[in-house]
């Protein structure tokens, strides 16, 4: 099959697309123009991308190419591959995604789903630094909610979310408290906006009184602080979250490559 350059893949990219430089290995190229089409909803969370061989003739280069692209995708967690099914876009109702990035794993027994209490969705100007985060200006509108995880009735996370007011207009803490899903998957279905990966910045600090209070521990209590910073398409970031983490029965797990 035909090799890439401006003929093949990159014929199909507009005047708008970034440009994938020529030197990036053709499998990669092909994960560009897909993450695109991802991007523009031509594909939606949850349903089937074409066949390997249908990809392979629109972008004019061979079913292994692709095989490679779809791969990398799927590595991403932005595809899923379901043995004699095909592949689909993966998203966050998913089971195995609902808590992507949520590494507190329990000290003993399995893994169990978080109950979930809202305390407070607001929507006000940006502070400052959230809006550095954000890539806000500074007084924009955001969402901010705080909200409690609890595993097996035990108090565990204090979140505190903010959220761009533009991205995210009509949510409520009604609308979140009568969602049954995860939240991530509110944000996918109901505002179009899927997080993709996150960077985190963790730290160890004694709780203060109010996070001693919610999560019933006393004055001075040792939590872990992570702060979120989640990115959708294009390292956009659509969300700034942070935890105070209870590590009395729990413990911060994460893999490296």
């Amino acid at each position: 099959m035909s090799t890439l350059n401006s003929a093949s893949p990159a014929a199909v990219m507009t005047s708008a697309d970034v440009a994938t430089p020529a030197f990036s290995p053709l499998y990669q190229q092909i994960k560009t123009l897909m993450t695109m089409r991802l991007q523009a909803g031509e594909w939606r969370p949850g349903e089937a991308i074409p066949s390997e061989l249908g990809l392979a003739a629109r972008f004019k280069v061979s079913q292994g190419t692709v095989r490679k692209a779809v791969d990398a995708l799927a590595a991403d967690n932005l595809l899923v591959r379901r043995q004699g099914k095909g592949t689909f876009v993966s998203t966050h109702a998913e089971q195995t995604v609902q808590y992507r990035f949520l590494r507190l794993m329990p000290n003993d027994g399995p893994v169990v789903g978080a109950q979930r209490r809202f305390i407070d969705c607001r929507r006000l100007r940006a502070p400052a630094d959230v809006a550095r985060s954000l890539g806000l200006k500074s007084g924009d509108a955001v969402i901010n909610v705080r909200r409690v995880l609890s595993f097996e009735s035990a108090p565990t996370v204090l979140d505190d979310i903010w959220l761009p007011g533009a991205l995210f207009k009509g949510l409520t803490a009604e609308r979140l408290a009568d969602y049954k899903g995860p939240m991530y998957g509110l944000f996918e279905s109901e505002f179009g906006v899927r997080m993709i990966r996150a960077e985190e910045q963790i730290r160890a600090v004694s709780a203060d009184s109010l996070s001693a209070n919610l999560l019933g521990l006393g004055v001075g209590a040792p939590l872990l602080s992570v702060e979120r910073l989640s990115m959708t398409y294009g390292d956009k970031a659509v969300e700034l979250r942070r935890g105070l983490y209870s590590t009395a029965s729990h413990y911060y797990r994460n893999e490296l490559n």
